[in-house]
């Protein structure tokens, strides 16, 4: 069995000058003249335990991470509905440039349209919850459900309060699932 101090460096080697900072060179390993050193910081980083328990992402992280995601998953299944639709639309004197023009018109068209309607899915649920999370002060999967609610609500609230309502069901719904899905497996999935 291998040394596990070799596969992560031993914090002993490491030089600290007078004032009881930790330095690291970089090229200590390589045999190399040039010596620049650079400061480790010595505290923790978290102030107190339960901060380093709680993994959770900011709230700006949160907005990015759910608005890219959903913009990325949209614009594929846009783009693969566009390129159904293309490839269904095709006519039999179409040469291959035209086939393949109107492939690529498609998917670009479906994939913005669906990826823009995701990723403001995504933002809004992602301001939603951050929001929650904020006004509860706690983080457990309340606050994701009715964010969810509330992000299917406000989605579809200018088509009226009845379409409203079934979208804010089915996106509580949809978040709810995937809750249940997760606590699955995590508990039967060993990983």
């Amino acid at each position: 069995m291998a040394d596990s101090s070799a596969f992560r460096g031993d914090e002993t080697d490491r030089p600290q000058d007078s004032s009881g900072r930790r330095l690291y060179n970089p090229y200590q390993d390589l045999q190399i003249p040039y010596r620049t050193l650079y400061e480790i910081p010595t505290s923790p980083e978290f102030l107190f335990q339960e901060e380093s328990l709680a993994q959770r992402r900011s709230w700006g992280e949160n907005l990015t991470y759910y608005t890219g995601i959903g913009y990325l998953a949209g614009s594929g299944a846009g783009a693969s509905i566009g390129l159904r639709r293309a490839v269904l639309s095709a006519e039999p004197g179409d040469t291959f440039k035209i086939r393949v023009n109107r492939v690529l018109n498609s998917c670009g068209q479906d994939g913005r349209r669906i990826g823009n309607r995701v990723g403001v899915i995504g933002l809004m649920y992602a301001g939603l919850e951050s929001g929650m999370v904020a006004a509860r002060n706690t983080d457990d999967w309340v606050n994701s459900v009715v964010a969810g609610l509330g992000t299917g609500a406000l989605f579809k609230a200018a088509n009226g309060p009845r379409s409203a309502a079934v979208a804010g069901a089915i996106g509580g719904l949809m978040v709810g699932a995937a809750f249940a899905g997760k606590q699955v497996l995590k508990r039967y999935v060993p990983i």
